[in-house]
C-alpha cells in the first residue's frame, strides 16, 4: 500500500471532530455500494470520516482514500482494492472525490460484481449523477444527497440547541403551530448571519477565512471539475466566472439567457449550455415556469446563484448593494430545493409548487397578490416572527430539513 495514502487517512481520522454532525448522518447506512453526492464544501468528506471513526475504526478493516491522489495515475481502483483485500484484509473502502477518476462507474461496477463481501462508499459532486449513464449503477447503489446547511442546522450548532425539523405539509396546514420558532432568542439576528455565512459548514472551522474558502470552491469547480467532464477550451472557463459575477449583480427577474449571452458576447445556445453546466455543478439555480409541459421544452424564467452564501461571497468581490428581493427569493428557493420540494415560477405570484402558491416580500407585503386564487396561497414575509393563516415568516422555511 502507498504509505502516503495510509498516513493521510490516519491524519484525517485523528483530526475528525464528532461533536457536530450533518442532518444526513443519523439516516446514513452502508449497503454494498453507497454513494454520497452534493455540492463541493457541504461536508461529504467529514461525514465519511465521522462514520468511520464512530462505527468502524476498531474493526481495522476499513480504508479511506481520495480518488484524485496521484497514486491513481499509476494504478487503477480495481487493482488497488484487489491488493488491499488480499494483502491487508480490508473489507470497507471509502473513496472520496470519485468524480476525479476517469473510469469510476465501470470500475465500481466491476468491484461490486467481483467482491460480494466488501462495502464501498464513494462521494462526488452533484454532477456525478449526470454522467453515470454509461454503466448502470442505479440497481446497485444506495444514493444519498447531502445539501448545504439549513437555517435549523446552523442555529443548532451556533446555539448548541437541538431543534427538530418540521414537516413542510404541516407548516402549510397549521402555520401558527410553529410560532414558537419566533420566540427563539435573537432568531432574526441568527437568520441574517445564516444568509451571509451559513450554507457551508466550515464556517465553524475557520470563520476568518470563510469567504476566501468559498471562492476557492468556486475556482475548483470551474477550473478542475468542469474540465473533467466537459470538452471546453481553457480560455472559455473564465466565462463561467464572469457569468457568476453578472448574476450576483442583476435581479433574477431581469435575467434570461438572451441578455446574459449578449452581455458576454456569446452565442445564445452556447450560453444555455454553460448555464446548464453551472447548475449541474451546484453554482446556480434555474427556475422554470410551472405552465408549459416538459421542463426541457420550457425557457428558464429566473436564474439565481445556487445559495445565499455564494451571493454574499460574490458581492464582496464585485461590490455594490445586495438586492434584498433577490436574497429573500434565493433563500426560499434553496430551502425548498434542499428539502426536495420542487419550485416553479408562477404567473400569478412569485413561485409555486404543484399545489400551493407563494408570494415573497418584506414585513409590509400585503396579501393582495394572492387574493381570490383557486389554489392555497401564502405570503412569506421577511422580518416578522409570527405566522397567521396566510402569512408565514420567511425564516420558518429554514426548518423543513
Amino acid at each position: 500500500m502507498d504509505a502516503f495514502l495510509q498516513q493521510t487517512f490516519e491524519r484525517l481520522l485523528d483530526q475528525t471532530d464528532l461533536s457536530f454532525k450533518r442532518y444526513l448522518y443519523d439516516d446514513f447506512q452502508l449497503s454494498r455500494l453507497t454513494g454520497i453526492v452534493g455540492p463541493r464544501g457541504v461536508g461529504k468528506t467529514t461525514l465519511m470520516l465521522q462514520y468511520i471513526k464512530e462505527n468502524l475504526v476498531k474493526d481495522q478493516q476499513v480504508f479511506y482514500f481520495s480518488a484524485d491522489s496521484i497514486y491513481f495515475s499509476q494504478s487503477t481502483l480495481v487493482e488497488f482494492v484487489n491488493d488491499q483485500y488480499h494483502l491487508e484484509g480490508y473489507r470497507f473502502f471509502f473513496i472520496d472525490e470519485i468524480h476525479k477518476y476517469a473510469n469510476w462507474n465501470q470500475e465500481l461496477k466491476n468491484l461490486y460484481d467481483a467482491f460480494p463481501d466488501i462495502k464501498i462508499v464513494y462521494s462526488g459532486s452533484s454532477m456525478l449523477e449526470l454522467v453515470k449513464g454509461s454503466y448502470d449503477l442505479s440497481r446497485r447503489t444506495k444514493l444519498y444527497h447531502l445539501s448545504g446547511m439549513s437555517f435549523r442546522e446552523y442555529l443548532n450548532f451556533s446555539e448548541k440547541s437541538n431543534i427538530e425539523a418540521i414537516k413542510f405539509s404541516e407548516l402549510l396546514t397549521h402555520p401558527k403551530n410553529f410560532n414558537k420558532l419566533g420566540m427563539i432568542r435573537t432568531v432574526m439576528g441568527h437568520f441574517k448571519k445564516y444568509l451571509a455565512i451559513g450554507y457551508y459548514p466550515f464556517i465553524f472551522e475557520e470563520p476568518y477565512t470563510y469567504y476566501e474558502r468559498v471562492m476557492r470552491i468556486i475556482e475548483k469547480i470551474i477550473f478542475e471539475d468542469i474540465p473533467s467532464y466537459f470538452d471546453l477550451k481553457t480560455q472559455n472557463l473564465h466565462l463561467f466566472q464572469r457569468i457568476l459575477s453578472y448574476l450576483s449583480t442583476i435581479p433574477p427577474g431581469e435575467v434570461n439567457t438572451n441578455n446574459i449571452a449578449k452581455n458576454m458576447n456569446v452565442a445564445h445556445q452556447t450560453m444555455f449550455n454553460y448555464l446548464n453546466i453551472l447548475e449541474s455543478v451546484g453554482l446556480i439555480q434555474i427556475i422554470y415556469p410551472f405552465e408549459g409541459g416538459n421542463q426541457y421544452l420550457r425557457k428558464p424564467q429566473k436564474i439565481f446563484l445556487h445559495n445565499t452564501t455564494l451571493l454574499y461571497t460574490l458581492q464582496q468581490l464585485v461590490g455594490g448593494m445586495l438586492n434584498q428581493g433577490t436574497l429573500r427569493e434565493l433563500y426560499f428557493i434553496q430551502a425548498m430545493r434542499d428539502a426536495n420540494q420542487k419550485v416553479y415560477y408562477s404567473k400569478q405570484a412569485d413561485y409555486r409548487t404543484k399545489h400551493t402558491i407563494f408570494e415573497i416580500g418584506g414585513k409590509n407585503k400585503t396579501s393582495k397578490q394572492i387574493h381570490d386564487l383557486r389554489l392555497p396561497a401564502f405570503v412569506l414575509k421577511d422580518d416578522i416572527l409570527m405566522a397567521s393563516n396566510q402569512m408565514i415568516p420567511l425564516f420558518f422555511f429554514g426548518f423543513i430539513y
